[in-house]
Order: C-alpha cells, then sequence, then structure tokens
C-alpha cells in the first residue's frame, strides 16, 4: 500500500509543494533570486544564443542539414553510429552551447532524417558548453587566468567527443536511417557523381521542398528563437529561486558535508564541496564557485570540468523540455552527463603536466 503512494509524481509533487511554502516564508529572498537568474538570462543567455538559434533555424530552411548529411556521412557513420546530417548537430552544438544540440536534435526527429536512437545518441554528445563561456566566462571571468582555457577546453570537448565514440554502442540493435548511395550522373554516364555535387543537390531539394521566401524564413526563425528562449529563461530564474530556497532550507549545506566526505573518501580537497553542490544544480554558480575554491589550482579546474560536463538541472530542465515533443529517453542523457563530467574531470589530472598554466 505504501508503494502506491510513494510514486516519482508524488515526490515532485511533495517537493514542489516545499518549495512554494518556502516562498512564501522568504518572499524578499524570493523576489531578489529571481531577479538574479533573469538578470543571467538577459545578460549573458540571451545574447549568447538567441543568434544562434536564429542562425540554426535558417540553416536548416536553407537545407545545409542535407548538405552535411551527403558530405559526412561516410565519417559520420563508422564513428558514431549516425546519419551524416549528424554532423551539422555537432557543429552547431560545440559551437553555440547547451541546450542547441538538443534542439537541433529534435528537429532531425521531428524531420524523419534520424530516428529515436541516433537521435539519444547524437543529443548525449553535442550539449556541451559554448567556447564564449568556457573561456570568457569561466577561465577570464571566473579564475582570472586566460592561459587555463585549453586545458578546459581540452577536457571538456575531447571527453565529449568519446562520450560519442562510446554511445556508438548504444541500442546496438536499433535499425540505422537508410542512406541512398548515388549511383549515375544527371547526364547518363557511368561516373558516380561526386560527394559535392550530390551534397549541393540534395541542399537544393531540400530548399525547394521547404519553399518558404527568406522574409517568412527569417521570420519564422525568430519566432522560434524566441519562444525557445523564454522556456530558457523562465527554467534559469526557477532554478535561482529554487536554489535560493534550497539553502534558506539548509538543505545546501547538507549536500556540501555529504560532498565533503565523498571528497574526502576520494583523496580530494573538501574546499571543492560547494562548486560541486551548486553545480549539480547551475553550471554558472558552479564554474564561479569553482573559481573561488581555496585549493590548487589543478583542483579547481578539475571541478570546473567537472561542472561544465555535467552542465547542471537547470541544463537538464532544458534538454528534457526539447526531447518532451520526440521519444527521445532522458535517461541515456543522463546517463551521457555523469559519465561525461567524470571523464573531463579525469582529463584535466591526466592533461594538467601538457597543457595546464605554466
Amino acid at each position: 500500500m505504501l508503494r502506491t503512494f510513494i510514486h516519482p509524481l508524488s515526490l515532485t509533487a511533495f517537493a514542489a509543494l516545499s518549495v512554494a511554502l518556502l516562498m512564501t516564508l522568504f518572499p524578499a529572498e524570493t523576489l531578489t533570486s529571481s531577479l538574479r537568474g533573469l538578470s543571467i538570462w538577459w545578460e549573458v543567455l540571451f545574447p549568447a544564443l538567441f543568434p544562434f538559434f536564429v542562425i540554426s533555424e535558417l540553416l536548416l530552411g536553407f537545407g545545409i542539414v542535407h548538405f552535411f548529411g551527403k558530405l559526412l556521412d561516410p565519417l559520420m557513420r563508422p564513428l558514431f553510429r549516425l546519419p551524416g546530417n549528424g554532423a551539422f548537430v555537432v557543429a552547431m552544438g560545440y559551437i553555440s552551447g547547451y541546450p542547441v544540440g538538443a534542439r537541433l536534435t529534435a528537429q532531425l526527429w521531428e524531420q524523419r532524417l534520424i530516428n529515436r536512437s541516433e537521435g539519444e545518441r547524437l543529443v548525449a554528445f553535442t550539449t556541451t558548453s559554448d567556447p564564449v563561456f568556457l573561456i570568457g566566462a569561466v577561465a577570464i571571468g571566473f579564475f582570472h587566468n586566460v592561459a587555463l582555457a585549453p586545458l578546459l577546453a581540452a577536457a571538456h570537448y575531447g571527453s565529449g567527443l568519446l562520450i560519442g565514440l562510446t554511445m556508438r554502442f548504444h541500442d546496438r540493435h536499433a535499425p540505422m536511417t537508410a542512406y541512398r548511395r548515388p549511383t549515375v550522373r544527371a547526364d547518363g554516364s557511368n561516373r558516380r557523381p561526386s560527394r559535392i555535387y550530390t551534397a549541393l543537390k540534395a541542399m537544393h531539394e531540400a530548399r525547394l521542398l521547404d519553399g518558404r521566401g527568406f522574409g517568412q524564413l527569417l521570420q519564422d526563425a525568430v519566432g522560434s528563437a524566441l519562444r525557445l528562449m523564454i522556456v530558457v529563461g523562465g527554467l534559469v530564474v526557477f532554478f535561482s529561486v529554487v536554489m535560493e530556497m534550497l539553502t534558506r532550507a539548509g538543505l545546501v549545506g547538507a549536500l556540501a558535508e555529504a560532498f565533503r566526505f565523498l571528497l574526502a573518501a576520494a583523496g580530494l580537497p573538501a574546499p571543492l564541496a560547494d562548486a560541486g553542490v551548486f553545480g549539480i544544480f547551475e553550471v554558472t554558480l558552479g564554474s564561479r564557485a569553482a573559481g573561488t575554491a581555496n585549493t590548487l589550482l589543478l583542483h579547481q579546474a578539475a571541478i570546473a570540468a567537472w561542472v561544465l560536463s555535467w552542465g547542471g538541472l537547470s541544463v537538464h530542465a532544458q534538454v528534457a523540455s526539447l526531447l518532451s515533443k520526440t521519444d527521445l529517453r532522458y535517461r541515456p542523457f543522463l546517463l551521457a552527463r555523469l559519465l561525461h563530467s567524470f571523464l573531463a574531470m579525469a582529463l584535466v589530472y591526466l592533461l594538467w603536466n601538457v597543457l595546464g598554466p605554466a
């Protein structure tokens, strides 16, 4: 009988009710944390992500994804068990950061260019920090050490690619999206058309199939990007309030103590605990705490790489909201984030003597 009541939805409802009660007890802190989250969204996330959202929508409308699909299919399939159009998501995801990879993956699924297993593989290793945030905000802004950027980038993006290679074994018996090989040229000759030719032809056919003029395409791209940015902003504000309420309730302190125990068992310094706790919920807060931790720079960089690769529950919520419109499952993404975070942390220690600041 007890199992009937102990259900994930019941626990979620209880947690939401608890946060609501805390908000009534701390109204001033609720407002302050909401404004702080809104400031992060407006001053950092909106100018960083909105142009990439618009550009990615335009590129999809222009058929660029089909161009990449034909051009890079022979590379993506043996390495990652993904069709070539996944290369477009990889490039945009690594350049523009989370949650662009999830957004584009969902769009490829909606267009039936990938199936569920391929989408789960793709989103697992394209949800990364963008280089502007990693270098500008973390290395320079929080650590005040630009020489740390190559190490963090190698650990973060290198482990991300390792996740991609590992995820090729995910759902290994699932069928792959069919690939039609070119046979003869349009002029009737027996020579196979060049890969560039077939890629350009695929892009042209996709553009004709879309049919929208540039004005309509731009309007749709801006509208879609704005809707997504509102969702991202709402989640950032929500988690900013949740973090503040958990701090007021003493739960953050309890989590920090638990983290200190785990760090001590692993032989790592206790001052990293705050960065770990904040990083569980929000990547910006966790990275800032990593930069101010009172310990060796090596350990600070390691916990920063862990935070960047885990992404924070705020990013997880953004990705989950994007995947909710598809049949892609959240669990493979969660497991990939955990593996990515610990791989990135390990790479910092392995590469420190090579890429670490002198």
